[in-house]
């Protein structure tokens, strides 16, 4: 435990097996965005959809191998922040945190107002001021709570996307000829495909995330991140295959809701009010595990003195970062409650990249030897590109963040000096 961890009162209790682990990742993973992503990616990609599914998947990999190998040196609450100070210096570490924190909150915001555009269009932001209550008190109880909560929402997520792919495949409309991979949207078009879809696997970080709540960690984590990820994807290539199969490039791209208007095509329109719950119950998974993941990002930071050092304090019963979780969920909570985030959390997918780039960086200096730099330079290589390979709005608003993150950073170090 280091001296800030021990000024704090106490670690966090280790109580996550793999399956746990696993559970928590595809929780983040197999969230809302399969049920909204392919919309968007088949706009950029057209025909090369799929080939930017294979390419967000290889740079998943290689940050997932990154991370697991540094979370297994680095056992601790924060992720990449912890990775990044330890590796690359105090600087780098932040810059991950306040990216992470700032986007992600932004995402959970987010998220809460999907669920309450599912549930009860009329009145979203109430239905996502009370999801977003309801699932920090969730967290409030103990991390093995949320993971028992999230076992539901993935087998109920996991359930209806199986559905879909089944009525899909298995009805007239499916017609292999609309599976072309060819890139109709050109180079540029898979790159923002892979792109916008990476943000769909970014959820194994949570894995990461939680490090001081896993038992035996460096068994555990490098076993459960590739675990998770390989189910993430190939569900999700399953369900694209047979969405595709059934709209084509065209007809995704143009589709609202992709799922449900997948299942109408295929000849069985009673299967949409399904679809249409299983989002709101995946936008729900996706949310308890965000505000899981910034918590204990924000507990690491409080730790260091980058965030007030009240929320590093550790609950004496319930051995979680209460204080942090408790301001994570007021602030959502209002975000949730006033405004319209959906349409403006673009540079999220931005700060998510620079987030894992700072990660392959860091997993870049575990060794000299090589052929255990490969991974890490492939890493660090794909999220660079994916991340200017998004559309310029995203590029700005992310690029901006990152520097008023760098700036709060350089005067704070200004103060102390003074």
């Amino acid at each position: 435990m280091t001296q800030s961890q021990a000024a704090a009162g106490a670690e966090l209790r280790r109580t996550l097996g793999v399956g746990d682990a696993v559970v928590v990742g595809l929780g983040s993973m197999v969230g809302a965005g399969i049920f909204a992503a392919l919309g968007p990616a088949a706009r950029a990609a057209g025909s090369g959809l799929l080939p930017g599914l294979t390419l967000a998947a290889l740079v998943a990999y290689c940050n997932a191998m990154s991370s697991a190998r540094l979370a297994a040196r680095y056992p601790a609450s924060g992720g990449t922040y912890v990775y990044g100070r330890e590796r690359l210096g105090a600087f780098w570490g932040y810059l991950a945190g306040w990216s992470f924190v700032v986007g992600k909150t932004a995402s959970c915001a987010a998220m809460a107002l999907t669920v309450g555009a599912y549930l009860w269009p009329q009145q979203a932001h109430a239905v996502a001021v009370a999801a977003v209550v309801a699932l920090t008190a969730v967290n409030y109880g103990g991390v093995q709570k949320s993971a028992w909560l999230t076992r539901v929402i993935v087998a109920v997520v996991l359930a209806v996307l199986a559905g879909v792919v089944v009525v899909c495949l298995g009805s007239g409309a499916a017609d292999a000829g609309r599976l072309d991979v060819g890139a109709s949207g050109g180079a540029g078009g898979v790159l923002q495909a892979a792109g916008l879809l990476f943000f769909a696997f970014a959820g194994y970080a949570r894995i990461a995330t939680l490090g001081e709540e896993v038992r035996d960690p460096a068994r555990t984590i490098p076993r459960a991140i590739p675990l998770a990820l390989g189910i993430a994807l190939g569900v999700y290539a399953c369900v694209a295959v047979a969405v595709l199969a059934v709209l084509g490039a065209g007809g995704l791209g143009a589709a609202g809701a992709p799922l449900a208007d997948a299942v109408r095509a295929a000849g069985v329109p009673g299967l949409v009010p399904v679809v249409r719950a299983g989002a709101a119950v995946a936008a729900l998974g996706s949310l308890l595990a965000l505000i899981l993941g910034v918590s204990r990002t924000t507990l690491a930071m409080a730790r260091d003195g980058h965030l007030p050092r009240a929320l590093a304090a550790v609950h004496p019963r319930f051995r979680v970062p209460h204080r942090a979780e408790l301001a994570v969920g007021a602030v959502v909570a209002v975000l949730a409650a006033t405004v319209d985030v959906r349409g403006a959390i673009g540079f999220s997918s931005f700060g998510v990249l620079a987030y894992y780039g700072v990660a392959n960086a860091s997993a870049w200096t575990l060794s000299p030897a090589w052929h255990t730099r490969v991974v890490p330079a492939v890493g660090l290589a794909g999220c660079a590109a994916l991340a200017f390979a998004l559309p310029g709005l995203s590029v700005a608003i992310g690029a901006g963040v990152l520097a008023v993150g760098a700036a709060a950073y350089a005067v704070r170090r200004w103060g102390r000096r003074t």
